[in-house]
């Protein structure tokens, strides 16, 4: 959570300029994935795929669920601890992120592979289209949307559950589907509804130039964990679908 601003006599950038900084640093933990996802399946795939199916050959490991639940985990502690955390700490925790999300979605990305290579274009491209325009919308609207952060927080958490329950009790295809759509909705929103948060802080009075930088990293956060969440359920949409 934002901590307490205090005026400064530093000046922070302009506001075209902080969002400039907050894509730029998200397009890079997007390319950190993607390098990640890469190399996991070319050159270290025989290193990384051992490390996360178990030996039988039947299920992850339990070092996936360490991953999966530790990124989790990363992300609160980043977001709770980001302005007693020193920038290049912050930004270190941004990129490691962003290394383990690489790892976790190899076994949704090489399924996809497998039936139609083009999905991963289509559903990145959907995503990005998703993200410009209410990223936009958030900009634009003059409308308060800090009446769904409530609603956004308990979709995300029910999100969460329905994840891990599906872990234990797998789920039919239809329910699933559903499923994935309800999480391109929620994390849509919560892309318009992060950048009116955004622009509201850097309207305020008194932000530093350190405050600034805080939140574009912050913001750098939010705009990833949105974009992936939205690619991950749109390609496992599409990728159902086409079974």
């Amino acid at each position: 959570m934002p901590r307490k601003i205090v005026k400064t006599n530093a000046a922070a950038p302009s506001l075209s300029g902080y969002f400039k900084k907050v894509f730029l640093m998200m397009g890079a933990a997007v390319g950190v994935t993607a390098l990640t996802v890469y190399l996991s399946l070319t050159s270290l795939a025989n290193v990384v795929w051992p490390l996360i199916i178990n030996s039988a050959g039947t299920g992850f490991s339990t070092l996936y669920y360490i991953l999966l639940f530790g990124g989790l985990g990363l992300v609160i502690f980043t977001q709770a601890r980001i302005f007693s955390m020193s920038k290049g700490a912050s930004l270190a925790m941004l990129f490691l992120y962003s290394v383990l999300m690489g790892i976790v979605m190899m076994p949704l990305i090489t399924v996809a592979l497998r039936i139609d290579p083009m999905l991963i274009f289509r559903a990145f491209l959907l995503a990005a289209l998703m993200l410009a325009s209410m990223a936009m919308f958030g900009f634009r609207t003059s409308r308060d949307l800090s009446f769904l952060r409530v609603f956004l927080l308990a979709g995300m958490i029910g999100l969460i559950l329905v994840g891990i329950s599906s872990m234990i009790w797998p789920f039919g295809q239809t329910f699933a589907m559903v499923i994935c759509a309800i999480g391109v909705l929620v994390f849509a929103l919560f892309t318009a509804y992060d950048i009116q948060f955004l622009k509201r802080i850097f309207a305020t009075n008194g932000l530093s130039a350190d405050d600034a930088d805080r939140f574009v990293i912050m913001g750098a956060l939010h705009m990833y964990i949105s974009f992936i969440a939205m690619f991950q359920y749109l390609l496992s949409l599409m990728s159902m679908s086409r079974n």
